[in-house]
């Protein structure tokens, strides 16, 4: 295992295929938490070796998702360190030289099997007890491959030019254990496990060789990854010790899975509580559809991270609300928890009203004017907006409640929800509303106390209860029963306004 005097070097190795999910971005945030606690390097690496599944602008998207977490690399595509490249496809020549060096030291094979004979194989040994039969130390022996051939006819389908791939030769009658950091120690019986292909016919590694060698030769000294790569653990460790040797091999974690309502959290999961991360810039070919991310649903980065953190993290207190900063300093791998972590929608819209809450109005001011902006309202003046981002933060749970809560100290509502009022409203009420404009038109102070004096009074003075004409008032200011108190509304947006919104509800009233 890894020396613990070295230096801290961590990675997150996506694919370029496609979104970037809540458990990818975890992986992102407990390998960046350690870092940074150890002050130490986080990598990203891409793994686009499978060129078939590549998906273009995916890997741009992949650094703009990262860096709206505030989550950025120290050494990437986009800064080079000294372990470079650090695209998979820019390093193809370094993993057949290993590839081959396993071939002469016994542990590999070429195998040069078509999709038929593989087919063949599988489906003229299929039986109730093995109803999916691997390439393995059971079938190798019967297959076409460099164990069964002679070095010369080997040599010769090389020369010809004949397809062929390397495939691991996984041993018999060995248990291969290694202890994980938060499984602990972990077993597998080598006779399970098939004979991977670590070298594909276009000369491209699988995952298995690549990320072997280049965890090597970027000196990682710890990885972080999916629950659901456990089981090729016992791969990994066989090249780590026929390639580097043992003593080299990072310590491994095996992060929990998460879990939706009805167990693993599913694709369609995913469309309905709203990841990935962060919206596709290109349409998903398998759904046709473009997929809206958290960013979209309107989250705050503070607050994506704060959730994400705690699903299967425990802080070993019961505070909940966590900045990046209180989670570098608390965060600890062995506190991860081994089983799944269930992911909760209602928690997470939980977590970002309580960020929105923390939030100064300077901070949101962007955020909400953007808002306003892609709904139709132009905004120019900066220091109302805040006035007004103040009144209703703590009424927002998403970014996007914000266009609803504010909308109208910007431009009159468009619809009055009257229905709310009409089976209630009386002669009298509107004596009263018409009565108010008069007064507030000549009245010569205007703030919310002074607003609040002039309708209890004169609610006294015809016997009307205040209670029965706030509601009214409100839908009138703000077209439904919602926003903060009905008087900070009115000194807002101003005394014209108030009285030009009141005159047109009781017209609509009336009518």
């Amino acid at each position: 295992m890894q020396n613990s005097s070295k230096k801290v070097r961590v990675r997150f190795a996506p694919s370029p295929t496609g979104g970037l999910h809540l458990g990818g971005v975890r992986t992102v945030l407990y390998n960046y938490l350690f870092a940074r606690k150890h002050k130490g390097d986080f990598i990203l690496r891409i793994e686009d070796t499978d060129q078939t599944r590549f998906v273009k602008g995916a890997e741009q998207y992949i650094y703009d998702c990262l860096k709206w977490c505030g989550l950025e690399p120290d050494e990437s595509t986009m800064h080079p360190g000294e372990y470079g490249p650090y695209r998979q496809s820019e390093r193809k020549p370094l993993y057949k030289e290993y590839a081959l060096q396993l071939i002469k030291d016994g542990h590999a094979y070429f195998a040069f099997d078509t999709p038929e004979e593989l087919e063949r194989m599988r489906s003229e040994n299929k039986t109730e007890e093995n109803p999916s039969p691997q390439y393995d130390a059971m079938f190798r022996m019967r297959m076409r491959n460099s164990l069964t051939l002679s070095a010369a006819e080997t040599e010769a389908l090389i020369n010809a030019g004949t397809p062929y791939v390397i495939r691991i030769k996984i041993p018999q009658n060995e248990t291969i254990t290694f202890n994980d950091l938060i499984h602990h120690e972990v077993s597998f019986d080598a006779s399970v496990v098939d004979d991977k292909v670590l070298l594909k016919a276009d000369g491209m590694p699988t995952y298995h060789l690549a990320v072997v060698v280049d965890d090597f030769l970027m000196k990682i000294t710890h990885a972080f990854r999916g629950e659901e790569w456990l089981s090729s653990a016992p791969v990994h460790i066989l090249l780590w010790k026929y390639l580097f040797g043992l003593e080299h091999m990072p310590q491994w974690a095996h992060l929990p899975l998460i879990l939706g309502p009805n167990g693993k959290l599913s694709k369609r999961d995913g469309a309905k509580f709203g990841f990935p991360v962060y919206a596709m810039n290109w349409t998903d070919p398998r759904t046709q559809e473009f997929t809206e991310g958290f960013r979209e649903k309107g989250f705050l980065p503070e607050a994506f991270v704060n959730l994400l953190a705690m699903l299967g993290w425990n802080s070993g207190t019961e505070q909940e609300i966590f900045s990046i900063e209180e989670l570098i300093e608390n965060f600890s791998i062995e506190r991860v928890h081994k089983s799944g972590a269930k992911f909760d929608y209602e928690k997470a819209r939980w977590f970002n009203q309580e960020w929105i809450k923390r939030k100064t109005a300077t901070s949101l001011l962007t955020s909400v004017k953007d808002l306003l902006s892609n709904n139709g309202l132009s905004v120019t003046d900066d220091a109302y907006l805040e006035k007004v981002i103040e009144m209703v933060k703590d009424r927002c749970t998403l970014i996007s409640d914000f266009f609803e809560q504010s909308a109208y100290f910007f431009s009159a509502p468009a619809t009055l929800d009257l229905e709310a009022v009409l089976t209630k409203w009386n002669e009298s009420k509107t004596s009263f509303f018409q009565q108010l404009m008069a007064s507030l038109q000549t009245n010569s102070s205007w703030n919310a106390a002074e607003i609040e004096l002039v309708f209890k009074e004169l609610a006294a003075k015809l016997n009307i209860k205040p209670g029965e004409l706030q509601l009214p008032m409100r839908i009138m200011l703000v077209g439904g029963k919602f926003g903060p108190a009905v008087f900070e509304i009115a000194h807002t947006i101003g005394k014209e306004e108030t009285i030009s919104r009141i005159h047109y509800a009781l017209n609509k009233i009336n009518a």
